[in-house]
């Protein structure tokens, strides 16, 4: 895979600088020529669910950081296709957004398990060629996203198992050092 595109995973490569981005893995939820857009998979949000829509109450969801763009926002995935009319498939079994009203009316019913929704602050978001320009730099490694990754319950080893996942040399990145100069 050497193209992004709606469904695939940037996984930062191990030096990458950039505090936004730092050991993160980006689901990518949209990709066109004119822009793309994802998530940050792997970074807890200061709040939970409960405290972003007061009438979550006692939902203490975790809410993730979705990236430096648009923090007023809130989105979405999910596995509810079926019960939440609007969504859009992103890749085998992850669905984007639909009707939030709809989404947490199943929550409050428990009809839905919060383990299958995952809930973001903003959003990544590059303009149109600035994602290959940064593939090109070496700042991104590509790979297929998977629910088990998107809603891996340990975000603290999401970066290190879409590494593995790709398997061969990507496997010994995982552990390389923040800083190599500090070796």
């Amino acid at each position: 895979m050497n193209q992004p595109a709606t469904g695939t995973i940037l996984i930062a490569e191990p030096f990458l600088k950039d505090p936004n981005f730092m050991r993160s893995v980006v689901l990518i939820c949209e990709h066109q020529e004119e822009g793309s857009l994802g998530f940050v998979l792997n970074r807890h949000h200061q709040c939970t669910l409960d405290e972003v829509l007061p009438d979550m109450e006692g939902f203490r969801i975790p809410v993730f950081y979705g990236g430096p763009v648009q923090m007023d926002t809130l989105h979405f995935l999910h596995t509810y296709p079926q019960d939440i009319p609007g969504s859009f498939e992103i890749t085998d079994g992850i669905f984007w957004g639909g009707d939030i009203n709809v989404a947490m009316d199943l929550l409050k019913a428990k009809a839905a398990d919060p383990k299958n929704f995952r809930f973001f602050i903003g959003y990544s978001g590059w303009s149109g060629g600035q994602l290959n320009e940064e593939l090109k730099e070496n700042s991104w490694i590509l790979g297929q996203a998977s629910k088990r990754l998107v809603f891996n319950p340990e975000t603290s080893a999401i970066w290190k198992d879409a590494l593995k996942g790709l398997g061969g040399d990507y496997e010994l990145m995982v552990n390389f050092p923040i800083d190599p100069s500090l070796n």
